[in-house]
């Protein structure tokens, strides 16, 4: 890959991102969560992605799927700690903050920005093929939005797959790697084969891609939760990627790198298109 990396993994009880809007161009029926249909601009606390979506006279012919992409946590969380602290429904009858902050490299590059930038540039290349992409949030410094909420965003847009992106910040002695988190055991149908295979495919798709699997969490690269509000609330095939861990030396430089980011996206995009095709 000519980038050599270690890949692991973040705990996390909700993605952040700020109010999710519709596209103008075709508005959600009432009572429906709104959610972004377009790619927003760059925020500027990251690079932006290196080439922007077709032109409507190139846009491939749309391939009638949807993917929601839930950049983890959000920019303006650290700021507003009374809503994101506030409880909500997490599934399997608990309760769990709204959102959290999520964690930084230890030179203060955040889990946000990360998130952010990775989640845009896989959204352009899924847009490429023609495949309809909602991201749960429109910025990197907005307030959530809950986890709860991130959940209903792809159940509302009936999605054929939801794909969260974390980081890790594990302290642990040489813990690094990635893994792939799915709902388990799984509360309805969507969250049965079709997230096993989901979670799956992101799996072989990073470890094909040269990025290692977690020397700490989950096993062989998959993480079964009964935790994480964002799944445990989908009734569409769904799975969290966390990425690596941002405490350790190369994968915080690779994942604060725009080639390390731009890698990330290629590998997850692919992935999911593998996992569409099949």
């Amino acid at each position: 890959m000519g980038l050599v990396v270690a890949i692991g993994l973040t705990l996390f009880t909700a993605c952040g991102v700020d109010t999710p809007v519709s596209s103008p161009s075709s508005p959600p029926p009432p009572g429906t969560t709104t959610v972004l249909t377009t790619l927003p601009e760059p925020s500027p606390t990251t690079s932006a992605p290196p080439s922007s979506a077709p032109s409507s006279s190139t846009r491939p012919p749309k391939t009638g799927k949807v993917v929601v992409l839930d950049p983890g946590h959000n920019g303006g969380n650290s700021g507003k700690p009374g809503e994101i602290n506030k409880q909500v429904p997490a599934g399997r009858g608990k309760t769990k903050p709204c959102n959290t902050t999520g964690t930084s490299t230890n030179s203060g590059y955040t889990e946000h920005a990360f998130t952010w930038d990775v989640s845009q540039r896989i959204s352009q290349t899924l847009a490429a093929k023609g495949i309809r992409v909602i991201l749960t949030r429109q910025n990197d410094t907005g307030v959530g939005p809950c986890v709860n909420e991130r959940a209903a965003i792809g159940n509302d847009a009936a999605a054929d797959a939801v794909v969260s992106i974390h980081a890790d910040g594990s302290n642990s002695a040489g813990a690094h790697g990635f893994h792939v988190a799915y709902s388990a055991p799984p509360l309805n149908a969507q969250q049965g084969e079709p997230s096993v295979k989901l979670a799956t495919a992101l799996r072989d798709g990073l470890r094909a891609g040269g990025f290692p699997i977690s020397t700490y969490l989950g096993s062989n690269g998959l993480a079964p939760r009964a935790d994480l509000g964002g799944l445990n609330l989908s009734t569409r095939p769904a799975a969290l990627v966390e990425c690596g861990n941002m405490r350790n030396a190369a994968e915080a430089a690779a994942m604060a790198s725009e080639e390390g980011r731009q890698q990330y996206a290629a590998v997850i995009a692919k992935a999911i298109e593998d996992y569409l095709a099949g």
